[in-house]
């Protein structure tokens, strides 16, 4: 008779370490989800006339920052130490999550970018190459958080506690003011992701006539639902509207650098051929 295969006991990576801890803190908070299906086809032609399409989390993180431009609820946290409040940071920090391999594992960490607002699109896109590509130990973010996981619990646990907790300010610093992930590409939608942090904005499959469905997971302490609907109403907007324009000027702009590299080749080559000439 043979004998039974027993299990094996696996102890918690520094990568699980964290998600444990991000899950502790984000049940904590009171959160709803609102999703709303949004169209955005001329966006979609605009985005693929570049030979290098800007990735769709940083279209995406562009439009939400300057959502939260208009509307403060998406700066803002809730506080309860000393006191109960709310905090509005003057600017969004973006907080993305980006799966690396760190030790034989697939880790989620989290990255931050700061005022996408006020950020281009190439400069989002490009921080988001150097995430997705730098060596992870080489990135100070991602050398801090992963650190941070080699702590003892009561450490780690006291560390996100107080980050989260107490100052406004180094809230925003060290975590962000909203979470920012998407499994569209693998044709999923997420449900009901949990944060910490006030909001986490996510977005499902994008289908080929222009159709998304965008969704803000929000802390109801801090905000409402039906400023949440106007936020994703708002999103929508901005999307087919500024983050659109600055699409077609970044592909005017790559039009025009061509004609004039064209025209300097054409003058280079007609002026050797007047030299040769003489």
């Amino acid at each position: 008779m043979s004998a039974i295969p027993r299990g094996k006991v696996i102890p918690l990576s520094v990568g699980r370490r964290l998600v444990v801890e991000f899950l502790h803190h984000a049940k904590k908070v009171p959160s709803l989800p609102l999703s709303r299906e949004c169209r955005i086809p001329d966006l979609i032609d605009a985005r693929v006339q570049r030979s290098r399409p800007f990735s769709w989390l940083a279209i995406f993180m562009k439009a939400y920052g300057l959502a939260a431009q208009k509307h403060p609820e998406l700066r803002r946290a809730f506080l309860p130490y000393p006191y109960p409040r709310l905090y509005e940071h003057p600017h969004s920090v973006a907080s993305i999550l980006i799966e690396r391999e760190w030790q034989g594992e697939q880790v989620v960490i989290p990255a931050k970018i700061r005022a996408p607002e006020t950020t281009s699109l190439e400069a989002i896109d490009g921080h988001l190459t150097n995430y997705r590509n730098q060596e992870v130990w080489s990135v100070p973010s991602f050398r801090q958080i992963l650190r941070l996981g080699r702590m003892p619990k009561l450490l780690r646990r006291f560390a996100f506690w107080s980050s989260l907790n107490f100052s406004g300010g180094k809230r925003a610093k060290r975590m962000g003011t909203f979470h920012l992930s998407s499994l569209g590409n693998y044709g999923v939608e997420q449900h009901h992701p949990l944060t910490p942090l006030t909001t986490y904005f996510t977005f499902g499959p994008i289908q080929p006539d222009g159709r998304v469905n965008i969704k803000i997971v929000y802390d109801h302490r801090v905000m409402d639902g039906r400023c949440v609907a106007r936020i994703l109403v708002d999103l929508e907007k901005i999307l087919n509207t500024t983050v659109l324009n600055e699409l077609l000027a970044a592909a005017k702009f790559r039009d025009t650098i061509a004609h004039f590299k064209d025209e300097w080749h054409a003058d280079s080559d007609a002026t050797a051929g007047q030299l040769l000439a003489r």
